[in-house]
């Protein structure tokens, strides 16, 4: 049997989205949901704490800020209307979390 390029790619294609397809299977919505939360806790920790142990003094954007508490305030609200005591657990901690870390900052 001969490759040519397009049969190559057309296998490399479908051969790749069969183990993307594999795996992304083993993952659920609410695993995903339950890391985006995580990641947008996150985001703006490393500036925080280079500002707590004064590597940086430049604040992140205020409306950078607000967008993101505003999206997990959402989450949290749409949380406790699913009643996924997971993602509301998760969000509890992320907001005492990064209160603590501006406290610190603030009263420094």
């Amino acid at each position: 049997m001969i490759f040519t390029p397009v049969k190559w790619i057309q296998s490399l294609v479908v051969s790749s989205y069969r183990i993307v397809a594999s795996h992304i299977a083993h993952l659920s919505a609410h695993t995903l949901g339950w890391v985006s939360i995580i990641l947008l806790h996150f985001s703006a920790v490393p500036t925080l704490i280079s500002i707590l142990v004064a590597q940086n003094d430049k604040l992140p954007p205020v409306d950078l800020i607000l967008f993101i508490w505003a999206a997990l305030i959402t989450l949290f609200f749409k949380s406790l209307i699913e009643r996924n005591f997971l993602y509301v657990a998760t969000n509890c901690v992320g907001f005492c979390a990064q209160t603590v870390i501006m406290s610190l900052i603030l009263f420094k």
